[in-house]
């Protein structure tokens, strides 16, 4: 019995308490706000406001003055884009160095064409003088025109030498 009573007492007691802290954290809640309303706004409720007021919104009237004084720029349509336009002058910046590569390899691969046309062409031509030189004819013409030779052309045909075991 005694041990109940003591137990009751024990939560009386914690209840008390309990209900205490919860007063005091109360009383704490109501000075933070009258505190806060005498001192006026937070620097976060300030920021918000500010920039609540700035976005004005968007106006169907787009004049030249607007667009040429930069007041397109400070619309949030175009400021939350602005990541989007970064990537697209990337990606132009990419294609135009791109374009200008290839053009260069296109140019240096038609001289290297012309080279090699021309260099086919000499060597056609090195080889007809070549062969026109080494003619039977044209080899014999060189020798009678210098009379320094003994070498003349065959009257008999040729033939086969066998040799005997």
């Amino acid at each position: 019995m005694i041990r109940d009573e003591i137990d009751r007492e024990k939560k009386r007691q914690a209840a008390i308490e309990a209900a205490e802290r919860a007063e005091r954290e109360e009383i704490k809640r109501e000075e933070d706000a009258r505190r806060a309303a005498e001192e006026g706004p937070s620097l976060k409720e300030v920021i918000q406001e500010k920039a609540i007021e700035e976005e004005e919104p968007l106006s169907s009237k787009f004049t030249l003055s607007k667009i040429l004084g930069g007041d397109i720029l400070n619309t949030s349509a175009i400021r939350r884009q602005v990541p989007l336009l970064i990537l697209i002058t990337f990606f132009i910046i990419i294609y135009v160095s791109n374009r200008y590569s290839c053009q260069k390899d296109l140019i240096e691969i038609d001289k290297l064409n012309k080279e090699l046309v021309n260099a086919k062409y000499k060597a056609l031509s090195t080889s007809s003088q070549l062969t026109e030189k080494s003619r039977e004819s044209h080899i014999l013409e060189m020798l009678k025109q210098n009379h320094d030779s003994v070498l003349k052309i065959s009257s008999q045909p040729p033939f086969i030498i066998y040799e005997q075991e």
